[in-house]
């Protein structure tokens, strides 16, 4: 239960930042980058494109390790069967044979004859 809940919280953290990076992109070279105008910047616009195009990708990697991994540590609870026994308990037990789906249909009874005439309503 330790590592579903840890990996839980990982998937929570990387869908966070997978949505601020992608908010600070801008799909036509905008965003961050372009905020940096000035000569003297550490990083160049490129740089922070490449980086943030770097990161979005990693963070999209990392989710879906995390999330196919999340599989193999889903708690399972061993309650299934004993749940299914205590229903069968439940049901009443009936002496009907059990129906053989292979075998073809029997005829069905014929259906009574309904008269011919049907009776008259009496008139008001």
């Amino acid at each position: 239960m330790g590592a579903y809940v840890l990996i839980s919280v990982l998937i929570l953290i990387t869908c966070i930042l997978l949505v601020l990076i992608v908010l600070v992109q801008n799909s036509k070279g905008g965003g961050l980058a372009s905020n940096f105008s000035s000569s003297n910047q550490v990083m160049g616009v490129r740089k922070t494109t490449d980086f943030l195009e770097k990161s979005t990708w990693t963070l999209a990697i990392i989710l879906l390790a995390l999330t196919l991994s999340s599989t193999f540590v889903i708690p399972r609870s061993g309650a299934g069967p004993a749940i299914e026994s205590e229903v069968r308990d439940l049901i009443p037990a009936t002496d009907v044979p059990p129906v053989d789906m292979q075998m073809p249909m029997q005829q069905a009874p014929a259906p009574q004859e309904l008269p011919q005439e049907l009776p008259q309503e009496p008139e008001n």
